[in-house]
């Protein structure tokens, strides 16, 4: 299958970009994520077989670019969430809560709540992604899950 480059860019960008963003919470290790991804996607000799492998195989590497970047030294210069959730606009105040809530779970929890719900897959495929098991996926869902229902019912019962 060719590649084309530019246009895999701009169809998968914001993906990979949000993948970066719910790991580690911060947009400009985000972009470092998508910077790094695409670079191994150019350099890859990877036979594609179909748009859904390249999908795939381009989250695949996000996710291992994410761990792999989070052990490294300089993770520790990251921007405070509450400068980046500043910048963000939502059309209602319960998505920023929302958002704001998610982004206070585990980088864990984050994940499998992105790769659920944001791009649509399932558990036994996030399993093999993120490499572990289906029911240590479904476990996190739940946690996560738990979380924000206990966190979003005081917000909302609040008002």
């Amino acid at each position: 299958m060719e590649l084309d480059l530019e246009q895999l860019y701009t169809k998968y960008r914001d993906n990979i970009f949000a993948i970066g963003l719910n790991y580690f919470g911060n947009p400009s290790d985000a972009d470092d994520i998508v910077q790094e991804t695409f670079y191994k996607l150019s350099k890859s000799r990877t036979d594609f077989d179909s748009e859904e492998h390249i999908r795939n195989w381009l989250i695949r590497v996000a996710v291992n670019e994410c761990k792999r970047i989070s052990l490294s030294f300089w993770w520790r210069k990251r921007q405070p969430l509450e400068e980046y959730l500043e910048t963000i606009s939502f059309e209602t105040a319960e998505e920023s809560e929302l958002f704001s809530e998610v982004m206070k779970l585990k980088p864990k929890y984050r994940q499998v709540i992105h790769l659920f719900y944001y791009e649509g897959y399932s558990t036994a495929e996030i399993a093999d992604i993120l490499h572990i098991s289906q029911s240590t996926v479904t476990t996190r869902l739940a946690r996560a899950r738990h979380q924000l229902k206990e966190n979003l019912q005081e917000v909302w019962h609040d008002e």
